[in-house]
Protein backbone atom coordinates (compact mmCIF):
# COMPACT_ATOMS: atom_id res chain seq x y z
CA UNK A 1 0.00 0.00 0.00
CA UNK A 2 1.18 3.48 -1.34
CA UNK A 3 0.86 6.43 1.15
CA UNK A 4 -0.07 10.15 0.24
CA UNK A 5 -0.70 13.22 2.57
CA UNK A 6 -3.14 15.78 1.25
CA UNK A 7 -2.76 19.64 2.48
CA UNK A 8 -4.55 22.80 1.70
CA UNK A 9 -2.56 25.28 0.00
CA UNK A 10 -2.71 28.24 2.93
CA UNK A 11 0.08 30.52 3.15
CA UNK A 12 3.03 30.78 3.70
CA UNK A 13 3.52 27.99 0.94
CA UNK A 14 6.85 27.56 2.40
CA UNK A 15 4.91 25.30 5.15
CA UNK A 16 3.18 23.75 2.76
CA UNK A 17 6.72 22.70 0.95
CA UNK A 18 8.04 21.64 4.54
CA UNK A 19 5.26 19.23 5.30
CA UNK A 20 5.52 17.16 1.68
CA UNK A 21 9.48 17.28 2.66
CA UNK A 22 8.35 15.66 6.18
CA UNK A 23 6.00 13.19 4.63
CA UNK A 24 8.56 12.07 2.03
CA UNK A 25 11.06 11.51 4.89
CA UNK A 26 8.45 9.16 6.67
CA UNK A 27 7.77 6.74 3.65
CA UNK A 28 4.73 8.59 2.01
CA UNK A 29 5.08 8.49 -2.26
CA UNK A 30 2.24 10.84 -3.16
CA UNK A 31 1.75 14.87 -2.09
CA UNK A 32 -1.56 16.22 -2.70
CA UNK A 33 -3.43 19.55 -2.71
CA UNK A 34 -6.83 21.08 -3.09
CA UNK A 35 -7.49 22.94 -5.84
CA UNK A 36 -9.54 26.04 -5.74
CA UNK A 37 -7.93 29.30 -6.31
CA UNK A 38 -10.06 31.68 -4.63
CA UNK A 39 -10.01 29.83 -1.36
CA UNK A 40 -6.17 28.73 -1.47
CA UNK A 41 -2.85 29.50 -3.15
CA UNK A 42 -2.35 28.30 -6.76
CA UNK A 43 -0.93 24.83 -6.32
CA UNK A 44 0.91 24.21 -9.45
CA UNK A 45 3.31 27.12 -8.45
CA UNK A 46 4.02 25.46 -5.34
CA UNK A 47 4.38 21.69 -7.05
CA UNK A 48 7.80 23.16 -8.47
CA UNK A 49 9.26 23.98 -5.44
CA UNK A 50 8.00 20.50 -3.65
CA UNK A 51 9.51 18.68 -6.95
CA UNK A 52 12.63 20.27 -6.57
CA UNK A 53 13.10 19.83 -2.74
CA UNK A 54 11.81 16.37 -2.30
CA UNK A 55 13.58 13.22 -4.53
CA UNK A 56 10.46 10.70 -5.06
CA UNK A 57 7.37 12.44 -4.37
CA UNK A 58 4.57 12.42 -6.65
CA UNK A 59 2.50 15.42 -6.97
CA UNK A 60 -0.76 16.39 -7.66
CA UNK A 61 -4.21 18.24 -7.27
CA UNK A 62 -7.14 16.08 -4.98
CA UNK A 63 -8.37 17.67 -7.24
CA UNK A 64 -8.10 19.74 -10.21
CA UNK A 65 -11.45 20.00 -12.34
CA UNK A 66 -12.54 20.82 -16.48
CA UNK A 67 -13.04 24.28 -15.74
CA UNK A 68 -11.25 26.31 -13.84
CA UNK A 69 -7.86 25.93 -16.40
CA UNK A 70 -8.35 25.27 -19.82
CA UNK A 71 -7.42 21.65 -21.11
CA UNK A 72 -4.28 22.91 -22.82
CA UNK A 73 -3.44 24.89 -19.56
CA UNK A 74 -3.66 21.82 -17.55
CA UNK A 75 -2.10 20.02 -19.99
CA UNK A 76 0.71 21.65 -20.62
CA UNK A 77 1.29 22.67 -16.60
CA UNK A 78 1.61 18.90 -15.87
CA UNK A 79 4.01 18.25 -18.49
CA UNK A 80 6.19 21.20 -17.86
CA UNK A 81 6.67 19.84 -14.83
CA UNK A 82 7.06 16.24 -15.82
CA UNK A 83 9.88 18.00 -17.66
CA UNK A 84 11.62 19.54 -14.94
CA UNK A 85 11.44 16.88 -12.74
CA UNK A 86 10.73 13.77 -14.45
CA UNK A 87 7.63 12.04 -14.69
CA UNK A 88 6.43 12.83 -10.88
CA UNK A 89 2.83 14.39 -11.35
CA UNK A 90 -0.31 12.76 -11.20
CA UNK A 91 -3.55 14.58 -12.49
CA UNK A 92 -6.57 14.02 -9.55
CA UNK A 93 -9.34 15.50 -11.49
CA UNK A 94 -13.29 15.77 -11.01
CA UNK A 95 -16.75 17.59 -11.65
CA UNK A 96 -15.51 20.44 -9.28
CA UNK A 97 -17.19 21.61 -6.00
CA UNK A 98 -15.05 24.37 -4.05
CA UNK A 99 -13.31 25.72 -7.04
CA UNK A 100 -16.42 25.92 -8.81
CA UNK A 101 -19.34 26.63 -6.07
CA UNK A 102 -17.03 29.33 -4.24
CA UNK A 103 -17.18 31.53 -7.76
CA UNK A 104 -20.45 31.13 -8.44
CA UNK A 105 -20.48 28.73 -10.46
CA UNK A 106 -21.64 25.20 -11.35
CA UNK A 107 -19.60 21.55 -10.97
CA UNK A 108 -19.23 20.32 -14.07
CA UNK A 109 -21.27 17.63 -16.77
CA UNK A 110 -20.14 13.98 -16.38
CA UNK A 111 -20.41 14.01 -19.86
CA UNK A 112 -17.80 17.45 -20.21
CA UNK A 113 -15.80 15.32 -17.38
CA UNK A 114 -15.00 12.18 -19.32
CA UNK A 115 -14.39 14.59 -22.33
CA UNK A 116 -11.25 16.32 -20.03
CA UNK A 117 -10.04 13.65 -18.96
CA UNK A 118 -9.06 11.90 -22.12
CA UNK A 119 -8.07 15.15 -23.73
CA UNK A 120 -5.75 15.86 -21.16
CA UNK A 121 -4.35 13.00 -20.96
CA UNK A 122 -3.51 12.71 -24.55
CA UNK A 123 -2.25 16.33 -24.92
CA UNK A 124 0.33 15.92 -21.28
CA UNK A 125 1.53 12.69 -23.20
CA UNK A 126 2.14 14.25 -26.39
CA UNK A 127 -0.97 13.25 -28.53
CA UNK A 128 -3.42 15.06 -30.35
CA UNK A 129 -6.99 15.99 -28.58
CA UNK A 130 -9.91 17.41 -29.26
CA UNK A 131 -10.68 20.70 -27.35
CA UNK A 132 -13.75 22.66 -27.56
CA UNK A 133 -14.03 21.18 -31.27
CA UNK A 134 -10.82 21.86 -32.37
CA UNK A 135 -7.75 19.21 -32.77
CA UNK A 136 -4.60 20.41 -31.05
CA UNK A 137 -1.28 19.23 -30.06
CA UNK A 138 1.24 20.42 -28.03
CA UNK A 139 4.37 19.90 -30.07
CA UNK A 140 7.11 20.21 -27.74
CA UNK A 141 5.81 17.45 -25.35
CA UNK A 142 8.25 14.57 -25.05
CA UNK A 143 8.26 10.93 -22.90
CA UNK A 144 5.68 12.70 -20.66
CA UNK A 145 3.45 10.22 -18.95
CA UNK A 146 0.48 11.50 -16.69
CA UNK A 147 -1.79 9.10 -15.04
CA UNK A 148 -5.36 10.53 -14.67
CA UNK A 149 -7.52 9.77 -11.38
CA UNK A 150 -11.11 11.04 -11.22
CA UNK A 151 -12.86 11.60 -7.61
CA UNK A 152 -16.27 10.17 -7.48
CA UNK A 153 -19.22 8.96 -5.30
CA UNK A 154 -22.82 8.39 -7.38
CA UNK A 155 -22.75 5.68 -10.00
CA UNK A 156 -23.24 7.64 -12.88
CA UNK A 157 -19.85 9.26 -11.89
CA UNK A 158 -17.67 5.86 -10.27
CA UNK A 159 -19.06 4.00 -14.00
CA UNK A 160 -17.07 6.94 -15.96
CA UNK A 161 -14.34 6.45 -13.79
CA UNK A 162 -14.16 2.55 -14.42
CA UNK A 163 -14.25 3.51 -17.90
CA UNK A 164 -12.09 6.28 -18.50
CA UNK A 165 -9.52 6.88 -15.76
CA UNK A 166 -6.47 5.40 -14.91
CA UNK A 167 -7.43 5.53 -11.28
CA UNK A 168 -10.30 6.02 -8.75
CA UNK A 169 -10.47 8.66 -5.52
CA UNK A 170 -12.40 7.92 -2.82
CA UNK A 171 -12.81 10.84 -0.28
CA UNK A 172 -14.05 8.49 2.77
CA UNK A 173 -12.24 5.32 4.83
CA UNK A 174 -15.03 3.52 5.52
CA UNK A 175 -14.76 0.01 4.73
CA UNK A 176 -18.54 -1.30 3.73
CA UNK A 177 -18.85 1.87 1.31
CA UNK A 178 -15.18 1.56 -0.62
CA UNK A 179 -16.30 -2.25 -1.26
CA UNK A 180 -19.38 -0.64 -2.66
CA UNK A 181 -17.93 1.76 -4.57
CA UNK A 182 -14.36 0.09 -5.81
CA UNK A 183 -16.82 -3.35 -6.92
CA UNK A 184 -18.82 -0.59 -9.11
CA UNK A 185 -15.52 1.08 -10.80
CA UNK A 186 -14.39 -2.35 -11.68
CA UNK A 187 -17.17 -3.18 -13.16
CA UNK A 188 -17.66 -0.64 -15.35
CA UNK A 189 -14.06 -0.99 -16.08
CA UNK A 190 -14.42 -5.11 -17.10
CA UNK A 191 -17.33 -4.04 -19.11
CA UNK A 192 -15.71 -1.25 -21.22
CA UNK A 193 -13.41 -3.55 -22.21
CA UNK A 194 -10.36 -2.39 -19.68
CA UNK A 195 -8.57 -4.61 -16.84
CA UNK A 196 -10.17 -3.67 -13.60
CA UNK A 197 -7.05 -4.59 -11.67
CA UNK A 198 -4.54 -1.96 -13.64
CA UNK A 199 -6.84 0.97 -12.04
CA UNK A 200 -5.56 2.56 -8.75
CA UNK A 201 -7.80 2.74 -6.32
CA UNK A 202 -7.01 5.36 -3.59
CA UNK A 203 -8.60 6.08 -0.21
CA UNK A 204 -8.40 9.85 1.04
CA UNK A 205 -9.53 10.74 4.59
CA UNK A 206 -8.18 12.59 7.32
CA UNK A 207 -6.13 10.78 9.76
CA UNK A 208 -5.66 11.66 13.45
CA UNK A 209 -2.82 9.67 16.27
CA UNK A 210 -4.11 10.14 19.39
CA UNK A 211 -5.48 8.64 22.30
CA UNK A 212 -8.38 11.06 23.17
CA UNK A 213 -10.94 10.62 20.52
CA UNK A 214 -13.65 13.17 21.33
CA UNK A 215 -10.62 16.13 20.13
CA UNK A 216 -9.61 13.77 17.13
CA UNK A 217 -13.50 13.66 16.59
CA UNK A 218 -13.82 17.33 16.44
CA UNK A 219 -10.62 17.97 15.05
CA UNK A 220 -11.94 16.21 11.58
CA UNK A 221 -16.20 16.44 11.77
CA UNK A 222 -15.39 18.55 8.95
CA UNK A 223 -14.74 16.13 6.92
CA UNK A 224 -17.99 15.29 6.88
CA UNK A 225 -19.60 17.82 5.96
CA UNK A 226 -17.77 18.26 2.77
CA UNK A 227 -18.21 14.50 1.84
CA UNK A 228 -21.97 15.70 2.73
CA UNK A 229 -21.89 18.33 0.21
CA UNK A 230 -21.63 15.58 -2.66
CA UNK A 231 -23.94 13.40 -0.75
CA UNK A 232 -26.66 16.08 -0.87
CA UNK A 233 -26.28 16.29 -4.91
CA UNK A 234 -26.86 12.82 -4.88
CA UNK A 235 -29.53 12.38 -2.93
CA UNK A 236 -31.28 15.27 -5.26
CA UNK A 237 -30.68 13.40 -8.59
CA UNK A 238 -31.52 9.80 -7.11
CA UNK A 239 -33.15 10.63 -3.90
CA UNK A 240 -33.02 9.18 -0.34
CA UNK A 241 -34.23 5.46 -1.19
CA UNK A 242 -33.78 5.19 -4.52
CA UNK A 243 -31.58 2.11 -3.77
CA UNK A 244 -28.87 3.59 -6.40
CA UNK A 245 -26.46 5.01 -3.25
CA UNK A 246 -26.36 3.19 0.11
CA UNK A 247 -28.46 4.92 2.38
CA UNK A 248 -25.46 4.17 4.96
CA UNK A 249 -23.81 6.77 2.57
CA UNK A 250 -27.28 9.42 2.58
CA UNK A 251 -29.30 9.20 5.50
CA UNK A 252 -26.59 11.64 7.96
CA UNK A 253 -27.59 14.57 5.94
CA UNK A 254 -31.19 15.27 6.79
CA UNK A 255 -30.14 17.47 9.76
CA UNK A 256 -27.60 19.24 7.09
CA UNK A 257 -28.72 23.56 6.73
CA UNK A 258 -26.03 24.70 4.32
CA UNK A 259 -22.53 25.26 3.74
CA UNK A 260 -20.34 27.97 3.74
CA UNK A 261 -17.18 27.68 1.88
CA UNK A 262 -15.34 30.20 3.53
CA UNK A 263 -14.98 27.37 6.56
CA UNK A 264 -14.27 24.63 4.08
CA UNK A 265 -11.78 21.70 4.71
CA UNK A 266 -11.50 23.55 8.07
CA UNK A 267 -11.26 22.15 11.62
CA UNK A 268 -14.38 24.03 13.35
CA UNK A 269 -16.08 24.43 10.48
CA UNK A 270 -19.30 25.87 11.77
CA UNK A 271 -21.85 24.14 9.17
CA UNK A 272 -20.86 20.59 10.14
CA UNK A 273 -22.54 20.21 13.39
CA UNK A 274 -25.14 17.88 12.14
CA UNK A 275 -22.60 15.30 11.45
CA UNK A 276 -22.68 12.71 14.10
CA UNK A 277 -19.66 11.14 15.86
CA UNK A 278 -21.03 7.67 13.60
CA UNK A 279 -20.03 9.18 10.76
CA UNK A 280 -16.82 11.02 11.70
CA UNK A 281 -15.67 7.03 13.08
CA UNK A 282 -16.76 5.37 9.76
CA UNK A 283 -15.03 8.27 6.96
CA UNK A 284 -12.16 9.13 9.16
CA UNK A 285 -8.89 7.05 10.94
CA UNK A 286 -9.01 7.81 14.63
CA UNK A 287 -7.06 6.86 17.68
CA UNK A 288 -3.93 5.00 18.75
CA UNK A 289 -1.62 3.69 15.75
CA UNK A 290 -3.39 0.26 16.09
CA UNK A 291 -6.45 0.96 15.33
CA UNK A 292 -5.27 2.86 12.08
CA UNK A 293 -3.76 -0.02 11.18
CA UNK A 294 -6.34 -2.30 11.41
CA UNK A 295 -8.23 -0.15 9.33
CA UNK A 296 -5.92 0.48 6.51
CA UNK A 297 -5.49 -3.57 7.04
CA UNK A 298 -9.51 -3.73 6.19
CA UNK A 299 -8.69 -1.46 3.18
CA UNK A 300 -5.97 -3.06 1.66
CA UNK A 301 -7.91 -6.23 1.70
CA UNK A 302 -10.69 -4.43 -0.50
CA UNK A 303 -8.12 -3.78 -3.20
CA UNK A 304 -6.94 -0.27 -1.82
CA UNK A 305 -3.90 0.94 -3.06
CA UNK A 306 -3.28 4.10 -1.73
CA UNK A 307 -4.23 5.83 1.84
CA UNK A 308 -3.99 9.93 1.83
CA UNK A 309 -4.11 11.53 4.92
CA UNK A 310 -5.87 14.49 4.65
CA UNK A 311 -4.13 16.70 7.19
CA UNK A 312 -5.98 19.68 8.46
CA UNK A 313 -6.14 19.41 11.89
CA UNK A 314 -3.87 20.21 14.84
CA UNK A 315 -1.41 17.14 15.13
CA UNK A 316 -0.28 17.14 11.21
CA UNK A 317 3.78 16.64 12.50
CA UNK A 318 2.81 14.22 15.18
CA UNK A 319 0.44 12.41 12.66
CA UNK A 320 2.80 12.04 9.66
CA UNK A 321 5.84 10.82 12.39
CA UNK A 322 3.74 8.00 13.86
CA UNK A 323 2.86 7.22 10.17
CA UNK A 324 6.11 6.98 9.46
CA UNK A 325 7.37 5.02 12.26
CA UNK A 326 4.12 2.45 12.79
CA UNK A 327 1.81 2.57 10.32
CA UNK A 328 3.67 2.79 7.36
CA UNK A 329 5.74 0.13 7.81
CA UNK A 330 3.20 -2.40 8.88
CA UNK A 331 1.55 -2.13 5.23
CA UNK A 332 4.52 -2.00 3.37
CA UNK A 333 6.68 -4.55 5.00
Amino acid sequence: MDFGLVLQTDPPASAVVELMRRAERNGFGYGWTFDSAVLWQEPFVIYSQILARTERLIVGPMVTNPSTRTWEVTASTFATLNEMYGNRTVCGIGRGDSALRVAGRRPNTLARLGDAIDAIRDLAEGREAVVDGSPMRIPWIENSELPVWMAAYGPKALALAGRKADGFILQLADPFLTEWMVKAVRTAAADAGRDPDALTICVAAPAYIGDDLDHAREQCRWFGGMVGNHVADLVSRYGDHSGAVPESLTAYIKERQGYDYAHHGRTGNPDTAFVPDEIVDRFCLLGPAEAHIEKLERLRDLGVDQFAVYAMHDAKERTLDAYGERVIPALTG
